[in-house]
């Protein structure tokens, strides 16, 4: 508790102190005085002691209730801006491709259909509208087998104001072999769009690609 000059605290010290003095400054007069002044006097002294050492006990007690004993590190009650958000860039879809690739060429359509939503939607070169992960991956097991290879390159990404979806865009080419065992190069072009999940991360909602020409060297 820090004391000052004016504070309660400090008031009620001097009228103790006060008190105190009056008290046996009183008793010394009083003993060459009249016995029953002395008496009266002493008596009144030390009642008037009493009442005011009770007073500074009360006024300790309420104090201490107030302001318990506090044994950590100061609190600082000044304000700190929160820290700015992280937020995802296009960069972060490139790193999620290469990932992705990463996936199905080490755990096949299991570690391709990982990355893909629920709800995701395939619009396959020639063929139908594929509408949800369950009905996609009848389509994927191409992917299991070890003759067949799947790989991406991302050439553009982007990410809407919101933060919560995006798109990247690229090239594909897919190696595998004929009926005859000849080995056959397949080329191609690819549009991902992907969401942000609730849990924070991404998954692709809706892909696409069609087929092109061998690109030239």
């Amino acid at each position: 508790m820090r004391l000052t000059l004016l504070s309660p605290s400090a008031l009620l010290i001097y009228v103790v102190f006060f008190l105190v003095a009056a008290y046996y400054l009183g008793v010394r007069r009083s003993a060459v005085s009249i016995p029953r002044r002395n008496s009266r006097v002493g008596g009144l002294l030390k009642v008037l002691l009493l009442v005011c050492l009770t007073c500074v006990a009360i006024g300790a007690l309420v104090a201490t209730a107030a302001k318990p004993f506090y044994h950590g590190s100061p609190i600082s009650l000044s304000y700190a801006p929160p820290g700015e958000p992280v937020s995802d860039s296009p960069d972060t879809l490139r790193q999620l491709e290469g990932e992705f690739m990463k996936a199905t060429a080490e755990h096949g359509s299991q570690g391709y259909l990982s990355y893909y939503a629920d709800d995701a939607v395939e619009v396959p070169n020639g063929g139908p509208i594929m509408r949800g992960k369950v009905n996609i991956a009848k389509t994927m097991g191409f992917l299991d087998d070890k003759n067949n290879q799947l790989t991406w390159a991302p050439v553009g990404a982007d990410i809407s104001a919101s933060g919560d979806l995006g798109y990247t865009y690229g090239t594909y080419e897919f190696r595998s072999k004929d009926k005859d065992g000849k080995p056959f190069v397949d080329h191609g072009k690819y549009t991902s769009i992907w969401k942000k999940q609730r849990d924070g991360g991404w998954k692709v909602v809706l892909d696409m690609g069609n087929a092109s020409p061998e690109p030239a060297k």
